[in-house]
Parts: C-alpha cells; structure tokens; sequence
C-alpha cells in the first residue's frame, strides 16, 4: 500500500479522538455519517464535473478530494484502506460482469 495512504490513514484515525473545533477531519466526524455522505457525494460531482471540462490538473484535484473524504468515511466506519485494497485484489483479474454475477449470488 502506498506509503501516502498509510500516512494518511493514521492521521485520519487519530482525528477521530480530536477536539472536533481543532481540524476540519474531526469536526466533520463530529458532525457525523450524513456530513461525511454530503461530503463524498459533493466530492464525487465536482470529480464528474472536473473530467467533463477535460483539465486533468482538476480531474486530479477533485479525485484527491474525493479519495480524502472516502478515506474519512472508511476511518469513521473504523475500516481502513486495506480492507479495499484486499477487495480490489480479490476482484483482480476478474472480468466485470463475473464480478458482478458474484455478488448477485451472495
């Protein structure tokens, strides 16, 4: 795993116990899960957006945002990115609609 993405990690998972008017991570775990989904659901449009208007400096941004807020949602879960990145090995090499056809039989 990227060492960036460990980094991060712990920091997020830190923030979880922080003063929430001491960062911005740990206001928004106080705020709680629907603040967290906003957020991501926002994230996520501005990185549609961004790849429509066809500026891969702000595809890469916005994408960077929404990895950020996926992360806090995972902390805020108490999961953590290894467990997608388990999840996106266990697919690999799989085509899509096997995938897909799996999880329709669980």
């Amino acid at each position: 795993m990227s060492d960036v993405l460990l980094q991060l990690a712990r920091v997020l998972e830190a923030r979880k116990n922080a003063d929430p008017g001491s960062s911005y991570v740990a206001g928004l775990y106080a705020k709680g899960l629907d603040s967290i989904l906003k957020k991501i659901g926002e994230e996520a449009t501005e990185t549609v957006i961004a790849a429509k208007g066809g500026d891969s400096r702000q595809v890469i941004y916005e994408t960077a945002d929404l990895w950020f807020h996926s992360l806090i949602l995972l902390a805020y879960q108490d999961l953590k990115p290894e467990d997608v990145l388990a999840e996106l090995e266990r697919r690999f090499g799989m085509s899509g609609m096997e995938e897909k056809a799996a999880r329709t039989k669980q």
